[in-house]
């Protein structure tokens, strides 16, 4: 082929596409088209959904899906079983449980790409990967029997845990699987203005903005102090001030029982003349405090100034760096992004900065899919994942499920583990797949929806021979959000992603029994790929340049940069699961009237009263806790079980000895066995990052459990620093 030839094949590459453009609209209109004959149909009440789906050319899930009227019934209870008891046929409220439908048994399935959003060559899950099975399967309940209930090992009672909200029956659940009216996550068309920003040891009084070092006095440190100081010596145009170290709003913690107590005092102390709280609001600025116990963020104004204080360990830990430091980090930070966002600007925290970075890789080319921006689900499926799905896995595993005394303990994190799961995530309006929509479908069906982005209200039951670590969460009781039941014969209802169902269902053990209550399942798609390709390609670079750079403070930088973005991917994610929105603000003592109906009083110091209020769901085009829920199942997943392709070998939790995990915390395994798993540096390959040589007691508190983690931190690096 010569350069002719090649300029002609282009040129008739490029008229293939536009056709392909142009018939997919067609194709499109005319599946809008056959979906309204479907519901049409199904409106003749001898419809059956086994007629119109052959007629349709697709399935009767998918008809069904369109038409609920039309699943068919739940498998009858056979009439030989037993009545369930009452303690299994009622819920922890002592209301009837729904009808599950058993799902199949994924061994059996073919190789599939996996339901977890991780790339291709490193496969979680997925048919001729699975991990072979250990043993054979226990003996379960009948598609038709109600188990029994066992109670929690540490006395929970069942009351007493909390209950998940499920979708209400019929039409009233099917109302909520629209999109929110008018809202949608399209590219924005201005570009963010940056904001100057000053670095600040609080301790030290060093202040450093742009090439300029200056000592300041900060007196006692209060929120006035620090402003009269920074503000003699630098332009007002400096609206962010980073708090590299001294952590100001810390200085009287001793006279309040909680930290929030002490950063809300400091935040709502004395200001000098002209200043006030911020009350404004602009397109990338948020008013009034946030009162967070470590990374608080205060907003102030005089006139048409704003400024902000800010923790810089929203970005990273920087480990005793200097205010110069830093700023170097944010600069190399500024430049890895820039290389990938021309229009890239540094916002005032990670999560703000990651949900800018994505919105700018929004399909706009037309006839792109999504082209027209990603719709965004309806409030009551926002607040049903914002309630059913979790984030990092955090269990302390105490005796007898390990020993008294550990003979040692090894910590292994992965890597930049959630980037692992940005390559495939659901996309636009789920279709609600209940139980009869489940039965009605084939094994096959039933199979590849339990392979795609999904989440699944579900019921299970542990095999009566387990020995391992828990699977799925489950709602807990009091203070804890979820915990991880692994008591064997146990019976527990709860939400859980696809990616831990389809591991719970064919991890390298014992399949556990899952019964399908309800669920949503969304078409694929790869919203967060090009997103997460950019970020890591900024990570590995800014990683090249801590490991090779000749000056060790910019070596420092470069991997205190690196850390931000992996923080910027971290807590962008989490932007997308777009919490209810929490307010706070202030009064004086005496004016307990003035604090709006609903609020709930979260701290004072005698001469003010400082509040929160949940203001509920905002409207925001941004708002996809389906991308969140979908990456934090998947990772949660990959800590049991995850293949590393490159060194064909199976790593996890469920690859350790039954009994060696003493804990888990997000994408950390705390255990008393070295596997000595091969480590790359790749996103989700798993380091070790702690050893504490044994007899070690084993950890009861959350707080043990830090203190050992520092000493074998330590230990390790002693180690790693004499082998050198």
């Amino acid at each position: 082929m010569n350069s002719k030839d090649f300029t002609a094949g282009l040129a008739e590459l490029r008229g293939l596409r536009d056709e392909i453009k142009t018939l997919r609209k067609q194709l499109a209109k005319l599946e809008t088209a056959r979906d309204k004959q479907i519901t049409a149909l199904a409106a003749y009440e001898k419809a059956k959904a086994e007629r119109i789906a052959p007629a349709a050319g697709v399935s009767v899930a998918d008809v069904v899906a369109l038409a609920p009227t039309l699943a068919p019934p739940a498998p009858p209870q056979p009439q030989e079983e037993p009545a369930p008891t009452p303690q299994a046929a009622t819920n922890a409220a002592g209301r009837p449980e729904p009808t599950g439908v058993p799902a199949p048994d994924l061994r059996r399935a073919p190789g599939k790409p996996a339901a977890t959003g991780t790339a291709p060559d490193t496969t979680i899950t997925g048919g001729s990967d699975a991990p072979p099975a250990v043993g054979t399967p226990s003996s379960h309940p009948g598609p038709g029997r109600q188990p029994t209930t066992t109670p929690a090992a540490d006395g929970e009672q069942p009351e007493q845990v909390r209950e998940l909200p499920s979708i209400p029956p019929g039409q009233d659940g099917d109302t909520w699987f629209t999109a929110t009216p008018n809202l949608t996550s399209t590219r924005p068309n201005f570009t963010q203005q940056p904001r100057q920003m000053a670095f600040l040891d609080a301790t030290t009084g060093v202040l450093v903005h742009r090439d300029t070092t200056t000592r300041l006095n900060l007196g006692t440190g209060s929120v006035a102090d620090i402003l009269i100081a920074v503000y003699a010596t630098v332009p007002a145009t400096v609206e962010r001030i980073y708090i590299t170290a001294g952590d100001p709003w810390h200085r009287d913690a001793e006279r309040y029982p909680f930290l929030r107590d002490a950063v809300a005092a400091w935040l709502n102390g004395p200001l000098p003349d002209g200043w006030k709280i911020e009350s404004t609001r602009g397109r990338d600025r948020l008013a009034g405090h946030l009162v967070h116990p470590r990374n608080p963020v205060g907003r102030w104004q005089r006139g048409d100034q704003h400024t902000e204080i800010r923790s810089v360990g929203e970005w990273f830990d920087p480990d005793g760096a200097t205010p110069a430091t830093v700023r170097d980090a944010f600069v190399l930070l500024w430049r890895a992004l820039h290389r990938h966002w021309p229009d890239v600007t540094l916002m005032g925290s990670p999560s703000q900065t990651g949900r800018d970075l994505w919105s700018r890789t929004i399909p706009t080319k037309a006839g792109a899919k999504w082209a027209d921006g990603y719709p965004v689900m309806s409030e009551e499926i926002r607040g049903l994942l914002h309630a059913t799905a979790g984030q990092g896995r955090t269990e302390l595993i105490t005796p007898p499920k390990v020993p008294d005394r550990l003979p040692q303990l090894i910590e292994l994190d992965r890597t930049f583990a959630y980037a692992k799961h940005t390559w495939a995530s659901g996309v636009g309006i789920p279709r609600r797949i209940t139980a009869a929509a489940f039965a009605a479908l084939s094994e096959k069906d039933q199979i590849n929806a339990l392979f795609a982005p999904s989440h699944w209200h579900i019921r299970v039951t542990i095999p009566h021979d387990w020995n391992h670590v828990g699977l799925l969460p489950a709602p807990a009781a009091g203070d804890r959000t979820w915990h991880y039941p692994a008591e064997p014969g146990r019976t527990f209802t709860t939400w859980a992603g696809g990616a831990e169902v389809n591991l719970a269902l064919r991890n390298p053990h014992t399949p556990w029994k899952v019964e399908i209550l309800d669920g949503l399942l969304w078409e694929a798609g790869s919203p967060l790929r090009e997103w997460s390709t950019r970020l890591k390609d900024a990570w590995a670079s800014l990683r090249a340049i801590a490991a090779t750079h000749g000056d060790p403070k910019q070596r420092t930088a470069a991997h205190l940069a690196s850390r931000a973005v992996r923080a910027i991917l971290l807590y962008g994610i989490g932007a997308f699961a777009q919490r209810p929105r929490i307010t706070t603000g202030t009064v004086p003592t005496g004016a307990e009237h003035d604090i709006p109906t609903g609020a709930q009083i979260i701290g004072t110091d005698g001469h003010t009263i400082t509040w929160q209020r949940d203001t509920g769901f905002a409207r925001d085009p941004y708002a996809h806790p389906e991308w969140a829920a979908g990456v934090w199942s998947a990772a949660r997943a990959a800590l049991l079980s995850t293949k590393m392709r490159e060194d064909n070998l199976f790593v996890g939790a469920l690859h350790l000895p039954p009994g060696s995990v003493v804990a888990f915390r997000t994408d950390a395994i705390y255990t008393t066995t070295d596997p000595a798993w091969p480590y790359h540096g790749h996103p989700g390959d798993y380091l070790k990052k702690g050893h504490l040589p044994g007899p070690v007691t084993g950890p009861r508190t959350e707080d043990e459990l830090l203190s050992l983690q520092t000493l074998g931190r330590a230990h390790l690096a002693e180690e790693q620093e004499h082998h050198r």
